[in-house]
């Protein structure tokens, strides 16, 4: 098989059309074209289905993707690491990160590893939603309690929990009676369980404001509208200071946030390196690190 056809099939697969391959990367697209057809005749298979306004992977198009991506980049990353003496980072690295992490911490992280690492072109996408790594390009991906991949390995970074906070000026609920609240998204429950010294109950709340961002949620509660869920590391400082006050914990899993990358690929002198910067910035991963990295 022509590896260099086989190339050019996965180049043009996870762009999405010759054309978007061609732009995107510099090259021809007659040439693209040919190198597929080239390698669709050598398989005798048709890879894919040409309309008249977009390109979509066949049924076995899409295996052949699948299947020879990984073992692409990992070629790809043996010969970088060669031509790099296997330690200097460099080249383009791809990264998916959470919004509110993004929001907070990414882009002092960011500044501060490519300071370290000139020669890294970094590329951080800041969004919430399950990317696909393979298909979408990514090195590595930061997520918040992922569930199990067995095409994905990596480790928690960070960890972090849920508390209760609302303004000094709002009375805390007695019995039945809901508290006001500030919801994220229409998903929110309207029943908290909480832990406290004294132990566990139940404060009841009634949604009187919905948010999307965890720092608009937060600057909501500041302002007195009402109680909302929020990580420790948000508001450890507005509760050290009295401007929001702790009415308990939230009895429930704790918060981890995990890097993730493909693991049939060889870890790049990039992605290692990003995870190295990582534990130094958060060495021990606790809610308080990363509360004071948020605060200076």
């Amino acid at each position: 098989m022509d590896l260099v056809a086989l190339a050019d099939f996965n180049l043009v697969a996870r762009h999405g059309g010759f054309g978007k391959a061609a732009r995107a990367t510099g090259r021809p697209k007659a040439t693209l074209s040919r190198r597929v057809a080239e390698l669709e005749s050598g398989l005798d298979l048709r890879l894919f289905e040409r309309g008249a306004r977009n390109l979509k992977l066949t049924e076995e198009g899409r295996a052949l993707f699948e299947r020879t991506g990984a073992l692409l980049a990992e070629l790809d990353e043996t010969a970088s690491a060669i031509a790099s003496g296997g330690q200097r980072p460099k080249g383009r690295l791809r990264i998916s990160a959470p919004l509110h992490f993004s929001q907070t911490a990414m882009g002092r992280i960011a500044a501060g590893f490519v300071l370290k690492y000139p020669e890294v072109r970094l590329e951080v996408t800041s969004e919430d939603r399950p990317v696909d790594m393979i298909e979408e390009g990514y090195d590595l991906v930061i997520r918040v309690n992922p569930d199990p991949d067995e095409s994905l390995v990596g480790r928690a970074f960070l960890r972090d929990r849920l508390v209760v906070v609302a303004s000094p000026a709002l009375p805390r609920p007695n019995g039945d009676h809901p508290a006001p609240g500030v919801a994220r998204g229409l998903g929110e429950p309207q029943t908290w369980h909480v832990k406290t010294p004294g132990g566990r109950s139940t404060i009841r709340i009634e949604p009187v404001l919905t948010l999307s961002t965890l720092i608009t949620i937060r600057d909501a509660v500041r302002a007195g509208v009402g109680a909302a869920r929020l990580p420790i590391s948000l508001v450890s400082h507005d509760l050290a200071d009295g401007t929001l006050v702790h009415w308990g914990d939230i009895d429930g899993p704790e918060i981890a946030l995990w890097t993730l990358y493909p693991s049939r690929r060889l870890l790049s002198a990039r992605v290692s390196a990003f995870l190295d910067f990582l534990k130094q910035v958060f060495p021990n991963g606790t809610p308080d690190e990363l509360a004071a990295y948020i605060g200076r």
